[in-house]
């Protein structure tokens, strides 16, 4: 269990700041995450990685000459926003365009891509590369399903190398896709992992058991077995891999890899270095000529008790990135020339966000906005737990503290906007803003693209109305659907806010005031959410354990009913009618 700790909500942020503090040679603070603090040539290709918070030396520690120039850090296994990819991206960045790397999430997809798209508007060429190692996550005819665990770092070093080396940014597209087209990873788990503050793991496997395929946040696995001898393991972890070559690979025999043995957090130096006697036994076994091993904490999960095992296929190309030398605060490979560290001109910034003239009627309606976040985070820390257990079902079971993060940030920025005078669209913008950055994760970005959709058609200017209020729901609707690509029916959200957006339009145009057309909406949700427990999940997290979910509602769809009806009173005597 994590015992060191102030408010568990300041976790993420308190620890990327000792971070920084213990390593101000390497890697300086910026808006969203860190960047290297010395000079990197113009003209050089930025590699930008990133996720949530809790893996280190993934994602931060990995920034530096020879790997990353940049990590974009969300809070505790909760991917970073798009705002928060943007900023570092734009610290990094040295006018050669960007490519941004990370493992294969749906909430690091939606607020990575969302990024990706932003930059290329604004003319600062980026591309992605997504890491999709872990065989057990799905199967070889899926591949591009699968998740992406230990096996990001082989694509980061090879990505790095290339940049490093002047290779313009199609070409360091090019290697780091060969790099993830050559890592397979497989991994096991003893014991869960808990978050600061949480009473709980975020899941468990029975004392003398193993959890097989387990995922770095605490996805469950593929199965469930005895716990072995470490030879036994080895022969385990060995022959998945073996048994799916990559493509171009006849057979095994006769290749060079490189290997990863990284432990999860709580299975020691000493423990690995046992396993891996025998894995590289079995590798020699094989006809298989090892190249640089890494054995120890490359990617972990807080104390979750387990470990994973990476092979990256090599080639002439490939082999000469993954022995290339790097300087970073966590890993250190040769000998990197001198790096010259950046001044302070160099680095100033400001974070000011301007606050927009509004009108007396649009700051009234922000009033009531705040409000209706202050009741949204007195429903999401009444159920906080129900929602983390629910979640926990067939996914990570982070969802009521993702929930509780992202409806507190979204609510004190709402409080900070009011007080400056804003008006709803902006008080509205700037709480989706704090939602996504602080939450992260899928419903962090589905939450802030909802919000920002509700007050764009709000406005500044005009007093809402009971119209324009349920136009503003159907493009957060609209927003949402676009965004997460979830339809209804998929077991998400979506299957929740449709009936609401329908039921509340049909209601205002029956004539009925705002608060009780949402009402109704409200119900409608309600009893949407409560049909989800009849659905299999077909995207996120759940989806490779979909079976277990049967009988339980999707998180995010009971979530969203539950902030529905906690908002209706708030609009009672808060509303213009039109």
């Amino acid at each position: 269990m994590t015992r060191l700790y102030n408010d568990p909500a300041d976790f993420a942020d308190e620890m990327i700041d000792g971070f920084v503090a213990a390593n101000r040679n390497h890697v300086r603070r910026v808006a969203g995450g860190v960047v290297r603090s010395t000079r990197t040539p113009d003209g050089q290709v930025a590699l930008v990685i990133g996720g949530g918070s809790g893996h280190y030396p993934a994602f931060g520690g990995i920034v530096g000459a020879g790997l990353a120039h940049g990590a974009a850090m969300g809070n505790l296994f909760a991917s970073p926003s798009a705002q928060q990819v943007e900023s570092v991206v734009t610290a990094a960045e040295r006018g050669a365009g960007v490519l941004l790397s990370y493992g294969n999430y749906a909430g690091d997809v939606l607020h990575f891509s969302r990024a990706e798209e932003k930059l290329n508007a604004a003319g600062i060429p980026t591309r992605t590369v997504v890491v999709t190692d872990d065989i057990s996550s799905a199967p070889v005819a899926e591949k591009h399903k699968r998740r992406g665990i230990a096996g990001d770092f082989t694509v980061f070093k090879a990505a790095a190398g290339a940049a490093e080396a002047g290779y313009p940014l199609d070409e360091v597209v090019r290697v780091a896709t060969l790099a993830n087209e050559r890592t397979r990873s497989f991994g096991v788990a003893f014991s869960g992992c808990t978050l600061p503050g949480a009473e709980h793991p975020l899941f468990s496997v029975p004392e003398g058991r193993m959890a097989v395929g387990m995922g770095i946040h605490g996805e469950p696995g593929i199965d469930e077995t005895g716990v072995p001898t470490a030879d036994e393991l080895a022969t385990q972890l060995v022959s998945a891999l073996l048994a799916e070559l990559p493509e171009g690979v006849e057979e095994a025999a006769g290749h060079r890899v490189g290997v990863i043995l990284n432990g999860l957090g709580s299975v020691k130096y000493e423990e690995l270095f046992v396993v891996y006697r025998s894995v590289a036994r079995l590798l020699e076994a094989a006809g298989l000529e090892v190249v640089d091993p890494e054995v120890g904490e490359l990617v972990t999960s807080f104390d979750m008790a387990g470990l994973s095992l990476t092979l990256f296929w090599l080639d002439e190309e490939l082999e000469g990135f993954w022995r290339a030398p790097a300087d970073t605060p966590a890993y250190r490979k040769g000998s990197v020339a001198p790096t010259e560290q950046l001044d302070a001109a160099e680095i100033a910034r400001t974070d000011e966000v301007p606050i927009p003239e509004a009108s007396e009627v649009s700051q009234a309606a922000a009033r009531v906005a705040e409000r209706a976040l202050a009741a949204i985070v007195t429903v999401v820390d009444e159920k906080v737990e129900e929602l983390g257990r629910i979640d926990a079902i067939a996914g990570d079971g982070d969802h009521g503290i993702g929930m509780q993060r992202g409806a507190r940030a979204g609510a004190a920025a709402a409080s900070a906007a009011v007080h400056a005078g804003a008006g709803i669209q902006t008080t509205l913008s700037l709480a989706g803003d704090a939602w996504a950055n602080k939450a992260g994760g899928t419903s962090g970005a589905l939450w802030g693209a909802a919000l920002a959709a509700l007050g764009g058609r709000l406005g500044d200017t005009d007093a809402p109305t009971g119209t324009t209020v349920s136009a503003g729901v159907t493009d957060a609707v609209e927003a949402i659907m676009a965004f997460g690509k979830a339809q209804p029916g998929d077991k998400t959200m979506v299957d929740a806010l449709v009936p609401f957006g329908e039921t509340l339009a049909a209601g205002v145009a029956a004539g009925h005031p705002l608060a009780e057309a949402w009402t109704l909406a409200a119900d409608a949700a309600s009893a949407a959410a409560e049909a989800t427990a009849e659905l299999l999940p077909l995207m996120g997290r759940a989806r490779p354990h979909a079976e277990k979910s049967l009988g339980t509602p999707d998180p995010g769809a009971y979530s969203f009913a539950l902030i529905a009806h906690a908002i209706a009173p708030v609009l009672t005597g808060g509303e213009e009618e039109e």
